[in-house]
């Protein structure tokens, strides 16, 4: 039976070599110069520090500018809040998405199974298995979900006939 499976699975090494120019352009910048201004990434997630909150969001621009050049969705990124660190400095812990959350995935299956495809949904951990009778239907289904999802970035893998 024709099926796919439907993640969000981020590219952690395209990531890290993103994260590691920032934090090369970040040394060099002449703004930057004598802050406390720091980028750095462990276990999905990426830790900006800063001095102002004008400056974490500077950080956060040349992160994006580096994980566009790397052709890494910024939509993976999901900013924290600001917290506030020892003496006059700020931080802002930005967590790398990787796999579908469980209301996503529930999304995801309601609306496979409103739009009248003969193809089922199944959850399956952090993704989501569509199959189908037909491959036309498996595709009508991408498109589907290429349309209404917009605001994560969810790719297709696995595709088996």
């Amino acid at each position: 039976m024709p099926s796919f499976d439907t993640v969000c699975e981020a590219d952690l090494v395209k990531v890290r070599n993103a994260v590691d120019n920032s934090a090369k352009e970040i040394g060099t910048r002449f703004d930057f110069k004598g802050t406390s201004a720091a980028i750095e990434l462990k276990d999905k997630e990426i830790t900006l520090i800063g001095d102002a909150e004008f400056q974490l969001d500077q950080i956060a621009d040349v992160l994006r500018n580096k994980l566009t050049k790397q052709e890494v969705d910024v939509r993976f990124l999901d900013m924290g809040d600001v917290q506030k660190m020892g003496g006059d400095k700020v931080k802002r812990v930005i967590k790398v998405r990787n796999g579908i959350e469980a209301e996503l995935a529930k999304k995801l299956q309601r609306l496979i199974k409103d739009s009248k495809l003969k193809v089922q949904a199944a959850i399956q951990g952090e993704s989501v298995r569509v199959t189908g009778a037909k491959r036309d239907d498996l595709q009508a289904a991408m498109a589907l979900i290429r349309k209404d999802i917009t605001d994560i970035p969810l790719s297709f893998n696995n595709f088996r006939d």
